[in-house]
């Protein structure tokens, strides 16, 4: 599934700030950090999680590209508050997570016009509140068990 996601963002990542919400072992923002990411932030609440997390930077070698917060995820985006990043999301399937975090995030200046926020979630996930949120979805990838959703801001004006 990983490589699959990379696939698809693959181009994007180079020199892109990468936001890597519920971290666990660090696997999606170092993946994206060795494509060409110019820094990955990783916000893990779980102390044990967070040493997984830098000792796999530190094993790749990759931890001058890495900012490491332990805390809750809305803790985060508040301190993280005013810079633009580019975003992945990979919340604890069904717990509602996923949609905190979008409320948070419609009105934050963390996500600018061009910003990419990818979601992992179960397939059964409801997703109709996000065009009141002012997102969209553009583009959907399901798997057996969940799904990616790739979002960004509704009404995004397209480059020819």
């Amino acid at each position: 599934i990983k490589e699959t996601l990379f696939n698809m963002i693959g181009p994007s990542m180079f020199d892109c700030v990468f936001l890597d919400l519920f971290a666990g072992s660090g696997g999606i923002g170092i993946e994206a950090l060795s494509r060409g990411a110019r820094e990955a932030v990783f916000v893990e609440n779980n102390p044990k999680a967070m040493m997984c997390v830098k000792d796999n930077l530190k094993f790749t070698k990759l931890e001058g590209k890495a900012v490491t917060l332990t805390t809750d995820v809305m803790n985060a985006l508040y301190k993280l508050e005013g810079e633009k990043v580019f975003d992945y999301l990979d919340p604890p399937y069904d717990r509602g997570f996923e949609k905190r975090v979008l409320e948070y995030l419609s009105d934050s200046s963390l996500v600018y016009e061009d910003t990419q926020i990818i979601v992992e979630a179960s397939k059964e996930t409801d997703f109709s509140y996000l065009q009141d949120l002012g997102f969209e979805i553009i583009r959907e990838k399901t798997y057996k068990t969940n799904k990616h959703l790739f979002i960004e801001k509704a009404g995004k004006e397209e480059v020819c």
